[in-house]
Formats: structure tokens, C-alpha cells, sequence
């Protein structure tokens, strides 16, 4: 389809997207909030939908011609609902981003404080980081985790509700490798008359088939992307069962953050519900911890320390601190040798944001691909050699080949649209 359409039309852009099909064909993808779509999702995002405006919500648009993007975004909507079991669901929002911005714009005004998880110690950017809308507009106070655990310091997190008496308290993460417990979150916020809001973005695939405790009934608003765990196309959606927050959130949605929904995208996100309450999605998901928890017990085995001792999720974040390099080096000595990761602080990490003394690696894209545990074990075996011999070029090429060689087990046909 993208040859027939776009070689002879565009033959620079052509010429780009076939060197990404490159890319992740002859690369090992480990960046935890990436995954690879089925052929399926990819083509319901090159739709018709593209070309149709839908400003509003199903009857009750702003635009005619939307009878057929109510049917779809009704769709979506129901099979959300269906596989978090909750009661409303708003399939809009653009980004996990926007999402949370939109919850912000529900209940928060400028310069309320809120209490979220410290970026270095795991956070999002829209947790309250300083550059970021939430540390700009709002007063954001961080917790993070113990010095010795590497796990959230509720003790701390109270202290600083009571302190404080924060408007609302976020649970959520980009980079931290355990479970979270909603229930203690929801303690806390009642205590101190707090909303709770659960961004489960990175976890939303895992609680949807039931390896992870769910905040459905917990938390008062849920917010994920659509990406990332859950398989699904890049996107945002928020969900509740408060009926008047529900109000609230669709208010905040459109018209307070966002014009016309990306019809193509809801589509696709339609597609992918469905994909993911099929039975198989559950096995999917059951295979990305265990091959997760193989990654972190091979590092450990290899004396590479990993972040709170091991992973209990998708997320495996190792110290490469502590052997004297930092995050961007390895991260870049792995791009070298065709392993895609990112560059993460740790926990009382010495180092900005864009150096780091981490590694943030993840499973889901590969157990899409079809690696498992033998697989993760070797690819672990790898990172730790590299690490190791980090200025030896002789050695990173051999280790680069052998990259080469797990790739071409695994090709990536059924996830391109050619």
C-alpha cells in the first residue's frame, strides 16, 4: 500500500520510512513504552477517518457527515469499557499527555498543589517537572522512594499529604519497575481530601488482563496511552465511574483542551480494545513480565545492579552508574550495536535528566515480535558484555552480529503494511 501510493509521488519520504522499516527490522526494540501494531491497526489509522472532522461527541457534534464516526467512536468506547470493566470512557484525548492535561484543566486551577512521583525516581514529565505544563502552572510536591527499598516511600508520600494538602495526588510512573498499590494512594488522598488520579500508561495492558491490580473503583480518574503495553495506536483516554466527573472530563476534553478528535486514531484504538480481549493478549501479556523478569535476574547474575532488585512489570532499570559510565554513553554503545534503549536517571541519581545513571529497558516490543525467554536471556547476556567492555570495539562488533543474528529469527513482515 505505502509503495503503490507514495514511491512515485513522494519519493523522499518514501525513501525514509523504508530506512525505518530498516530500522526495526535489524534493531532489537527495548524502549519500554514502545510496541509494534498489528498490520490490522495500521491500516485502520490510514483510513478514510483521516479526512473526517468530528468536533464534539457521538450526537452531539458540531459538524454533519458524522453518523459513521459516532458508530466507530461508540465502539470504542464500549470495548474500553468492556476491558477495564469500567463505567465511562472518553476515547479522545490525543496523547497520555493531553489526557492528564485535561484532568488537570477538571479540577485543578493555577497554583494548586499536587503531589507526584519525583521524574528521577520514575516520574513523567507531566507529573509536575518543571518544564512541563504541570510544574508551570500548578505547584507540584514530589514524593519518591526509599533510599534503601528503591520502592514509593508512603511514609514520606503521607507526611507530605497532611503537610501540604495537595488538591489532587497522581500514582503513575514512567520508569519504576513494581506494582502499585492504588489502595494505599486512595488512603492517603481521602485522608487529606484529595482527588486520586492514576496514570496507568506504561501499566494499562497489564491491568487490563489482569496482572496488575486494577484502579478501577479506587482511584476517582484513570488516565493511560493507548500505546506502549497496551498494543494499541499512539493515543490518550481517560476513564471513571463517577458520573459527575465524567461530566467534568468530557468538558475538559472538548472543548477545553482539544478541537476535532483524530477519527483514524480512535478507529484504530477501536481495533486494538478488540485485539486485546481476545484470550491471546493475556498470554501476551503474561510472556512480556516473564521476560522482563528474566532480563533483570541475568543482569543481576552478571553483577549489573538493577533498580529495586528486580521488576514485578514491563520495566527493567539498571545502574550503570555504579561500573563509572552513564546512561547516554551505554545507551548510545547499544544503538551502535542494533539495541534501541533509552538513557534514565535512577533514584538519587548525580546526573541531569540528559546524561543519567541508568538504562531503561522494556519487553513489550520484542514478545510482540515473537522473542522469549531464551531469547530476553541472551539479549541480556549481551547488554552485559557490552557494558563491560564498552571502549572494546573488536568485542562490539561480534556482539553486534549477534544482534543481527536474533533479528533475522524474528522478521517483522506482519507488522508492516508494504
Amino acid at each position: 500500500m505505502i509503495r503503490q501510493y507514495l514511491e512515485n509521488q513522494d519519493p523522499e519520504i518514501y525513501k525514509i520510512l523504508k530506512l525505518e522499516n530498516e530500522r526495526q527490522e535489524n534493531s532489537l526494540e527495548m524502549i519500554a513504552s514502545e510496541n509494534f501494531v498489528s498490520q490490522a491497526v495500521l491500516a485502520t489509522y490510514s483510513s478514510t477517518l483521516t479526512n473526517k472532522y468530528a468536533e464534539g461527541y457521538p450526537k452531539k457534534r458540531y459538524y454533519n457527515g458524522c453518523e459513521n464516526a459516532d458508530l466507530i467512536e461508540e465502539l470504542a468506547i464500549e470495548r474500553a469499557k468492556k476491558l477495564f470493566n469500567v463505567n465511562f470512557v472518553n476515547v479522545q484525548p490525543h496523547s497520555g499527555a493531553q489526557a492528564n492535561a485535561a484532568v488537570f484543566l477538571a479540577f485543578m486551577n493555577a497554583n494548586d498543589k499536587f503531589l507526584g512521583m519525583d521524574l528521577s525516581h520514575g516520574g513523567h514529565l507531566t507529573h509536575g517537572s518543571k518544564v512541563n505544563f504541570s510544574g508551570k502552572l500548578y505547584q507540584p510536591i514530589f514524593y519518591g522512594v526509599d533510599p534503601k527499598t528503591e520502592r514509593i516511600d508512603f511514609d514520606t508520600l503521607y507526611k507530605l499529604a497532611r503537610e501540604y494538602k495537595p488538591k489532587m495526588i497522581i500514582a503513575g510512573f514512567s520508569a519504576y519497575p513494581r506494582i502499585l498499590d492504588f489502595a494505599k494512594f486512595k488512603e492517603i488522598a481521602e485522608e487529606v481530601g484529595a482527588i486520586l488520579m492514576a496514570d496507568i500508561a506504561h501499566i494499562a495492558g497489564l491491568i487490563a488482563a489482569t496482572y496488575h491490580p486494577s484502579p478501577v473503583g479506587i482511584a476517582d480518574v484513570i488516565t493511560t496511552t493507548t500505546h506502549k503495553t497496551l498494543r494499541g495506536p499512539r493515543g490518550g483516554m481517560i476513564m471513571t465511574n463517577n458520573e459527575e466527573i465524567a461530566k467534568k472530563i468530557n468538558s475538559a476534553v472538548f472543548p477545553g483542551t482539544q478541537g476535532g478528535p483524530l477519527m483514524h486514531v480512535i478507529a484504530a484504538k477501536a481495533v486494538s480494545f478488540g485485539e486485546a480481549l481476545q484470550p491471546s493478549y493475556k498470554d501476551y501479556i503474561k510472556s512480556v513480565i516473564e521476560n522482563a523478569k528474566v532480563l533483570a535476574e541475568t543482569f543481576l547474575e552478571r553483577g549489573i545492579r538493577v533498580v529495586s532488585g528486580g521488576t514485578d512489570n514491563h520495566i527493567v532499570l539498571i545502574d550503570v552508574g555504579s561500573r563509572k559510565l552513564t546512561g547516554a554513553l551505554v545507551a548510545d554503545e547499544l544503538h551502535k550495536i542494533g539495541i534501541t534503549a533509552n538513557k534514565n536517571t535512577i533514584p538519587f541519581d548525580p546526573n541531569p535528566p540528559t546524561i543519567g545513571s541508568g538504562v531503561r529497558l522494556g519487553s513489550p516490543a520484542l514478545t510482540t515480535r515473537g522473542l522469549g525467554i531464551t531469547e530476553f536471556k541472551k539479549i541480556a547476556n549481551i547488554i552485559s558484555d557490552l557494558i563491560e567492555n564498552i571502549y572494546d570495539d573488536k568485542k562490539k562488533e561480534k556482539l553486534k552480529q549477534e544482534v543481527q543474528e536474533i533479528c533475522r529469527s524474528f522478521p517483522m513482515d506482519r507488522f508492516r503494511l508494504t
